[in-house]
């Protein structure tokens, strides 16, 4: 082979590729295991005594460590610590099934120290990876050096191997506690609009996903505590702040424990093309404050008479690995970058797709920026199947952004495909009606021949 033909099929460029996804190998796998899960699932037996536990760690870096999220820190060592990073989880269980959501501070969770958080946690419980759903707020100033490869050291800094390590240990310690605080409880759950603090930062006329979501559970002693979600990025401060800090979100999750006394866990929604509308006034952290507040005194509003608490939830989840269409990072319309390039990027070629089953509740975890505007027309569907939906990002994998289909020919004001469909759009032309295929089977398996829907 020529040097030529060495480059061209290393690096590239290959042909772009247009067909469909429905007939392939990949997709008919992932099928296969959602059926599989049908048949072994036990959520269509009487619902039990609802119990639930918490667990929280501390997940702030030694300083130095670079921070996560903006190409423009250039790695660089932080500064400080604003205020402290962790990482959460909740422990809910019906008596038969369990499962554990785990929220962090953090930019994404990535696939090596996902994969160690599960290995470490089935050494000390009997839970597995079925029953982890893994979750970042996409904390765009916490712990970077997490993983290696050219695209994360370009946003996350030079990799360094004792920082899945680090991370590793404290999320197995959060699950591990949450699940050994396993009790007699009960729950409730809601939303409110926030459109207030939400914008469409790709087509700025075109739908967001405003929606703050809130669960409540409350153990037989009276000890609380709160999951939350919104989708709006924790892009309030920008490249040149330099310390550690949760963001909005921390801000968000602190109120509600200054006001109530309960734990609050926050985890990051359908993020995708979703940018904050933080309160005017002050520097960056003022108006972070302020979001946060306000964010948490909506929830803490809706709530404030709730009495329609649940003390007998089915709970079920199912989590596996999928295989991916092509690889498709395009240079322009008909040619796109080879895929033996993935190591050198540190891309790697499957994916995780997650959903836990909370009594009415489906929290789906996807393994993208996935987008707000699908996800209003998924949380429409499932509305429409007596489902309250909440569409989650950063599930312990990453393959970029996940964006509506219709637009990804469509060129921006420059002639390219911009940042969410050109250099961070990996997986194709289907990649919404692939991955919302999925999600709705998988709400379909969890939800059916429930005694709380029939």
């Amino acid at each position: 082979m020529t040097v030529a033909g060495c480059f061209v099929t290393l690096v590239g460029p290959w042909p772009t590729y247009k067909s469909s996804f429905e007939d392939r190998p990949y997709y008919k796998e992932a099928l296969a295991v959602i059926g599989r899960h049908r048949q072994r699932s036990s959520h269509g037996s009487p619902v039990g005594q609802f119990e639930a536990g918490w667990g929280s760690r501390s997940i702030t870096p030694p300083i130095g460590t670079p921070l996560a999220g903006f190409e423009d820190r250039q790695g660089k060592p932080s500064k400080g610590v604003h205020d402290e990073l962790l990482v959460k989880a909740l422990a809910v269980s019906d008596g038969t099934d369990t499962a554990v959501v785990v929220g962090a501070d953090m930019l994404i969770v990535p696939e090596n120290v996902a994969e160690l958080v599960r290995a470490h946690v089935s050494q000390r419980t009997v839970l597995t990876a079925n029953e982890i759903l893994f979750n970042a707020s996409h904390n765009h100033s916490g712990p970077g050096a997490f993983a290696p490869g050219f695209a994360s050291r370009a946003f996350n800094g030079s990799y360094d191997p004792n920082i899945p390590d680090f991370l590793a240990r404290a999320f197995t310690e959060a699950i591990v506690e949450a699940y050994h605080s396993l009790e007699p409880a009960k729950m409730m759950y809601g939303s409110v609009d926030a459109l207030e603090y939400i914008r469409n930062r790709t087509r700025s006329d075109n739908p967001v996903d405003s929606e703050l979501s809130y669960m409540l559970v409350e153990q037989e002693d009276g000890d609380s505590c709160f999951l939350v979600s919104y989708s709006a990025h924790p892009t309030v401060l920008g490249p040149d702040n330099m310390q550690f800090t949760g963001e909005y979100p921390g801000f968000l999750v602190r109120r509600i424990t200054e006001k109530t006394g309960a734990e609050a866990i926050y985890i990051g929604g359908a993020v995708g093309s979703m940018s904050p509308r933080p309160p005017d006034g002050g520097d960056s952290f003022d108006r972070c404050r302020a979001m946060g507040v306000a964010l948490a005194d909506k929830v803490l509003e809706a709530v404030v008479d709730a009495t329609l608490f649940k003390d007998k939830v089915d709970i079920a989840s199912i989590g596996f690995p999928i295989k991916l269409p092509p690889f498709q990072l395009r240079l322009n319309k008909n040619l796109r970058v080879s895929k033996f390039l993935l190591p050198v990027l540190g891309i790697d070629t499957d994916g995780w797709m997650h959903a836990v089953r909370i009594g009415d509740i489906a929290l789906v975890g996807t393994p993208a920026d996935y987008c707000g505007e699908i996800s209003v027309d998924l949380k429409s569907w499932a509305q429409n199947h007596s489902v309250d939906l909440w569409v989650l990002s950063f599930n312990g994998d990453y393959v970029g952004y996940i964006s509506p289909d219709k637009y990804y020919y469509d060129k921006d004001e420059k002639g390219g495909y911009g940042y969410e469909r050109g250099i961070m759009s990996w997986i194709g032309p289907d990649q919404e009606a692939f991955t919302v295929s999925l999600i709705t089977h998988m709400i379909d398996v969890l939800f059916s021949e429930s005694p709380e829907n029939l």
